[in-house]
């Protein structure tokens, strides 16, 4: 019985309401979380989350000061979240930027690419054989995984292929001194698009550990929900970025593991 007081509080504060106002602050209150919840979802990974997380706080004391009629608090929420908004364009200029970005090349995420259970097993299992045969032979590989961001743009840096995923390809592509090989694969479902690719590179502060590679890698997936591949030929390791975070030095059950999460679902 305990657990519903909160509601119950909550409930007996929107009687002093009429019905209007009453469906006006639970309307106000939904349309804002969901607000900061896409906002939370599209800049994840970065500095900008933990903002996002603070002005979070501060929308929710505002809408208890506005529920209780607290007009001190309110006056001084109303002036401090002015600040904050001319504020966050400023110091979070390139953060904005990359959620924009996702936002134009997704439509919100309303196209997916997706594969059959045994097409999905396949691109998976391809993939694990590559980055094994690359790690033993100490050879560098960048390899992007398109979802649902359209990554037509980014491959067109490339030289298109529009071919079959495999192995043998795979491994053609990213053999030393071949004409393709010095830049990304991007794949598309069951098909690799474009090689050669060009991608963006992060500007976010890396180790000396980290090349070129690592920051293409976070790159493509802090504009994209893209995850990529990367296989470092200087320490014979493999990472994952996938959302603008880099997994570092997987195992091979750690690697099939994340694919198996992160490939698209089956129809």
């Amino acid at each position: 019985m305990n657990s519903f007081l909160p509601l119950r509080g909550f409930l007996s504060i929107l009687s002093d309401y009429t019905a209007l106002e009453a469906v006006l602050v639970v309307l106000d209150i939904l349309i804002v979380a969901t607000l900061l919840y896409i906002a939370f979802r599209f800049i994840r990974g970065t500095r900008a989350s933990r903002i996002v997380a603070g002005l979070a706080v501060v929308v929710l004391v505002a809408l208890v000061g506005r529920i209780l009629r607290l007009d001190t608090l309110n006056w001084l929420l109303t002036h401090l979240t002015t600040l904050i908004l001319v504020t966050i364009p400023v110091v979070f200029q390139q953060e904005l930027r990359r959620g924009l970005e996702r936002i134009g090349r997704t439509g919100l995420g309303l196209k997916s690419f997706k594969l059959s259970r045994r097409e999905r097993g396949q691109v998976i299992n391809e993939l694990l054989k590559t980055v094994r045969t690359l790690k033993a032979n100490n050879v560098g590989a960048l390899i992007v995984v398109q979802r649902q961001t359209g990554l037509g743009t980014i491959a067109e840096s490339g030289t298109r292929l529009d071919a079959a995923l495999s192995t043998e390809l795979l491994l053609n592509i990213f053999t030393p001194k071949a004409p393709l090989h010095d830049g990304a694969v991007v794949i598309q479902a069951n098909r690799v698009l474009a090689a050669g690719v060009l991608l963006p590179l992060s500007e976010e502060t890396f180790s000396y550990e980290h090349g070129t590679r690592h920051r293409a890698a976070m790159g493509i997936t802090e504009s994209s929900d893209a995850f990529v591949l990367v296989v470092s030929e200087e320490r014979g390791c493999v990472s994952l970025a996938v959302d603008g975070v880099l997994h570092e030095n997987l195992s091979a059950e750690e690697l099939e593991e994340r694919l198996q999460e992160l490939m698209p679902s089956t129809n």
